[in-house]
């Protein structure tokens, strides 16, 4: 619970200390969007398959934390500073670093308590990296969708 407590601190405090291209709008869609996103799948991949879990296996109160308020933050600086200006291969550079970064930290989760607070069933890390780069393009699709959504109700009001 040590390790939660402190990225939650961590992700968030950087998530919008540094923000500087998300508009409100934009993080409630995000936040909204990642919380109803990643309770979907953990419906699944949780709780009716066992795949993984966080703290204990099933459904359980700690677990909210890390739909709620861990992933939202890291989703927001990941568009925050993605280099959508930048040429392709910076792009793919930092895609590619954030998938890695991903990794890393979910290995860390896998610590023992107090610090870690996941757990593998059949899930393992080969899965998060094959799935983690479909999740990414998939934020990057919405969070672009929600872009030209805005700029069509701005252009309305002009």
């Amino acid at each position: 619970m040590i390790g939660l407590i402190i990225a939650i601190i961590l992700f968030n405090f950087i998530a919008f200390k540094t923000n500087k291209r998300l508009t409100a709008n934009q993080i409630v869609h995000l936040w909204l969007f990642t919380i109803a996103f990643q309770s979907n799948f953990d419906v699944y991949i949780d709780l009716k398959y066992h795949g993984y879990w966080y703290f204990t296996d099933g459904a359980d109160w700690t677990g909210i934390l890390v739909h709620t308020v861990l992933i939202p933050p890291v989703n927001m600086m990941f568009l925050n500073w993605y280099p959508f200006k930048r040429n392709y291969i910076r792009q793919v550079r930092y895609f590619i670093f954030w998938l890695i970064a991903i990794l890393l930290y979910e290995m860390l989760t896998l610590l023992p308590e107090p610090w870690g607070y996941f757990y593998y069933g059949w899930w393992n890390l080969w899965h998060s990296a094959i799935l983690n780069p479909v999740l990414l393009l998939i934020l990057l699709g919405y969070y672009k969708a929600v872009c030209k959504l805005e700029d069509r109700l701005l252009a309305r009001k002009k």
